[in-house]
């Protein structure tokens, strides 16, 4: 008795109406993505950034105005010795807790090894310790701000 060959299972027809109906539900809406999933079958619609925007140079970062010391000037502070830079990306937070004192204001003396603030990175308070001995004279960042590798925190002198 000869067998019958199996034919292979038959797939649902995509409705190509859904997909238009998804895809003006993008434009509409500004997502880049969408999916719906009805009777076993999945549409997933995705929309990529044009190549000219995802080549597009990042916008500087903004120093804000820095707490400057009373009689000190504002002094460059990639050009000084005493800079602390973020050794991460993350945000930075001033003092221990939310409405706390700070670490350390215009004018404190620092030991090497005090912690002058804490970067909040993947859910881990990283202290961020003071490099050298001194005090205080400039401020970068506010607290609770976002900080990248290497941006300038404060100026110990």
């Amino acid at each position: 008795m000869a067998r019958k060959p199996e034919s292979p299972p038959q797939l649902p027809a995509i409705d190509h109406d859904v997909i238009r109906e998804l895809a003006k539900l993008l434009d509409e809406t500004g997502l880049t993505e969408i999916a719906i999933e009805q009777g076993g079958v999945s549409v997933r619609v995705a929309r990529h950034a044009p190549a000219a925007v995802a080549r597009a140079r990042p916008a500087e970062p903004t120093v804000p105005s820095p707490n400057v010391a009373p009689g000190t000037a504002v002094i460059d502070p990639a050009q000084h010795p005493g800079l602390v830079v973020s050794p991460m990306v993350g945000t930075a937070y001033r003092g221990p807790a939310p409405g706390a004192r700070p670490f350390v204001e215009i004018g404190s003396a620092v030991k090497t090894g005090d912690t002058l603030l804490i970067i909040e990175a993947m859910k881990t308070m990283n202290q961020i310790p003071a490099p050298r001995a001194g005090a205080v004279i400039q401020i970068l960042i506010e607290d609770g701000q976002p900080v990248e590798y290497g941006q300038p925190l404060m100026i110990i002198e």
